[in-house]
């Protein structure tokens, strides 16, 4: 099945990395539910989360699907007091994606941008921009053309 190239896959071209494209069915699914669907390891699999700071500051964080966000650990890595979740509504028209198909590549701007430390070192799937489509590419490479930081990012499971 021929898919559309999206912008984060232009970018990724124009970056020089490489890359593979995996589709599925079935709209916005929770980041394990894509997991599934492409029948990968859901430690493979990362979604990518758009928070806000104060009016004007916005911040991309990529952790893995089945994780939860540590805000605390999210503001320490952009070097703020605290950061929130961008409200829905707000990221199509900030990001030119919509939810289920955020990609951290290809964003009508560039925002800081940091990957879970758990990706370090492996090729992970990412929303490829557009509901179901994910790019398969190697954490290096998200760094080097995002611009990004490897942090610990996510919340502490509870023992």
């Amino acid at each position: 099945m021929g898919t559309e190239k999206t912008n984060a896959m232009r970018l990724l071209e124009r970056g020089g990395a490489a890359y593979r494209v995996h589709t599925y069915g079935g709209g916005a699914l929770s980041g394990t539910e894509v997991a599934a669907a492409l029948g990968e390891e859901v430690s493979r699999v990362y979604k990518t989360l758009v928070t806000c700071a104060a009016p004007g500051r916005y911040y991309v964080f990529v952790i893995p699907a089945a994780e939860e966000l540590d805000l605390k650990k999210a503001a320490r890595a952009a070097g703020e007091k605290s950061v929130e979740m961008l409200p829905q509504r707000e990221l199509l028209p900030r990001t030119g994606y919509v939810h289920g198909g955020c990609s951290p590549l290809g964003m009508k701007k560039a925002f800081p941008t940091f990957l879970d430390e758990s990706a370090e070192g492996k090729t992970i799937f990412v929303s490829g921009g557009k509901v179901g489509v994910q790019v398969e590419v190697a954490c290096a490479d998200l760094l080097r053309l995002t611009g990004g930081a490897l942090c610990s990012l996510v919340r502490a499971k509870a023992e």
